[in-house]
């Protein structure tokens, strides 16, 4: 099993952006990614990483309709996150 630590930037922004998004499907995370990247994200980097958390345990995927995909965390997805979060704030300076 993948822990935290071993996943990508790319892969714990889109923990961020599904834990935030009141309906995460595809092009909604999508979008999220885009307005903080300030760029276009390829659909081959999407959801190839969306289906890596989904094997990992970090998201479940479930179908909202036949073409769109729903995608919510797990419970671990949320500890992931909450465990990220807390090595970030011990580790922040602030001046």
């Amino acid at each position: 099993m993948v822990m935290m630590e071993q996943l990508t930037g790319f892969q714990r922004d889109i923990l961020y952006v599904i834990s935030g998004l009141e309906e995460p499907y595809g092009l909604a995370i999508k979008d999220e990614l885009e307005k903080y990247y300030e760029h276009e994200v390829n659909h081959g980097r999407l959801y190839p990483n969306l289906d890596d958390l989904v094997e990992n345990d970090f998201v479940q995927k479930s179908a909202l309709d036949r073409r769109t995909n729903s995608y919510t965390l797990t419970e671990s997805g949320y500890k992931a996150l909450e465990v990220r979060r807390e090595w970030e704030e011990q580790n922040l300076q602030t001046t």
